[in-house]
Parts: structure tokens; sequence; C-alpha cells
């Protein structure tokens, strides 16, 4: 049986050292640790620790009313992960802000297959979505959450790209963050040529693209390219690879890039029959 939630009292607790001004940790870094928030990324994060594939709790901050309603979620977590528990004025002073969630975790990243090993070891019938430049935490957050749902066997970044283990980026994918596989390195150039020599149809996406997505071909194994938000990717590599577009009404410059990412990657999982 797991011992009983700890009382936290004092915001200078030193157990709750991690925890402290969220915020301004989000932007000096947090030294490969990271924040899970909300019940959904909570039950997500007990999912991938089990699994053993490089995601861990240290630790977990509840606000006293919370308790009862995660009393099967806490359980999934082993009896060494101290859960700590206070009231709404010292949780908001943890915190350093108003968290009416009132569910957080202390998780670490440890260290994780890079680009080249990841890619390497991918199935023969793979799908992958890459991405270059993206810089906004939410994009990023939700190309996750659509990769989740298509059957995406890893997402892969230029170095340029904003990290996903951000605490917005994990809390709008809803924890696919933690339980798909990544990397995020190098150039997209690099990315480009790892990806063709692994025998991978690569598609960028653009509403310049060369052929409607309806008509990309099945492949046993097929990535999709992004680019940065509102630029799109730049012609240098759209005039290296295929390329393929989403008809829209006319008017509009483009689509977000996590919306077209997930019709895409829609249309290729069903062509492939990955969903």
């Amino acid at each position: 049986m797991a011992p009983p939630p700890v009382r936290i009292e004092d915001p200078a607790d030193p157990r709750i050292t991690g925890f402290v001004s969220i915020k301004e940790r989000d932007l000096t870094g947090r030294q490969g640790r990271f924040i899970a928030e909300g019940t959904v990324v909570l039950r997500m994060l007990a999912a991938a620790h089990r699994a053993g594939r490089g995601i861990a709790a240290e630790a977990i901050l509840l606000l006293e009313n919370r308790i009862a309603g995660l009393a099967d979620v806490l359980a999934k977590f082993p009896a060494d992960i101290p859960v700590f528990v206070a009231d709404e004025r010292v949780f908001d002073a943890i915190a350093g802000f108003n968290m009416h969630r009132g569910v957080l975790a202390l998780g670490r990243r440890d260290q994780m297959p890079g680009r080249d090993a990841l890619i390497a070891a991918l199935p023969a019938s793979s799908l992958v979505l890459a991405a270059c430049g993206i810089s906004n935490h939410d994009n990023m957050g939700s190309l996750f959450r659509n990769a989740a749902a298509f059957g995406v066997d890893a997402v892969l970044m230029d170095a340029s790209s904003c990290d996903p283990m951000y605490r917005k980026a994990i809390r709008v994918s809803v924890g696919s963050v933690l339980t798909l596989p990544f990397a995020r390195e190098g150039t997209a150039a690099e990315l480009i040529e790892q990806l063709q020599a692994a025998g991978f149809a690569l598609w960028g996406l653009s509403p310049r693209g060369e052929m409607d997505i309806t008509a990309i071909p099945p492949a046993p194994r097929t990535a999709l390219l992004v680019g940065t938000e509102g630029e799109g990717l730049p012609e240098t590599i759209l005039s290296a690879i295929r390329t393929a577009r989403i008809r829209q009404r006319p008017g509009l410059d483009s689509l977000n890039v996590a919306m077209a990412a997930g019709i895409a990657l829609h249309q290729v999982a069903m062509i492939n029959k990955r969903i």
C-alpha cells in the first residue's frame, strides 16, 4: 500500500523545490526535468513511467480537494513516488500563480536514443512526422497529439524547433509527448538526408505542393515534413523533396501547421491502413 500524502504547510519546504515558480522555471530550464499538469497528463505520466522507456516520475503535488478523485491514478505510480498535498493558498504560492487544476507532477526524461538511432530502430512499416523550425509550444503540443491519434511511430525535429518537454507543450499534447518516441537535433537538411537514406517516402506539406494529399501513394515507410509557422518550409527544402498540398477555398494564405499536419496524417494513415 502506498504511503499517505505528505502535507506541505510552507511554500519554502525544500521537498517541493522542483515545483516552485513554475513559469519562471519554464524559461530558465529544469536540467532534464519537466512539469506534467492536469489529470489526463498525470495518467499518461503513470503509463510512461511503468513502460520504463526513459520517462520517470519523481514527485506529485496536489491540491487537497483533488486527492479523493485521483485515487485510481495515484495507485498506478510506484509507492516510492512521493505525493505532496497543500491547500489552495500554499499550492498557489508554490506554483507562483493560480493553479486551478491543482494537479502537478515533476518528472525527468533520461537519456533517450538520438535521431539516427531512433530512425534505425523504426519498424519496416513506419509513419514519421518531421518538423522544422516549429517555435510555438501550442503548435508543438498539437502536433504530438495528432501524431498519437494517427499512429505515428516517431516525431523528429530539427534543433531550431522548440522543446516539446516544455510544460505547455506537454499539456496541449494531453501527455502524448510523454509516450511518443522523439528526437530534436541537427538541421533540417540532415533530417531529410537520414530519412531518405532509411527508405522513407518523404513528403513536404505546402500550399504550393505539387499534388493533392489524396494522391500520395501508399508506401511501407512514409514521412511527412512540416515547416515553421507562417513561412512554412523554405524553398531549398521544397525543391529537394516531393510536396503535397491540402485543398482549401481561395483567399486564405494557409492552414495552421498543426491543423495541416492532422489532415495529412489522417490521409496517409488511411491509405496505409494504419487506422
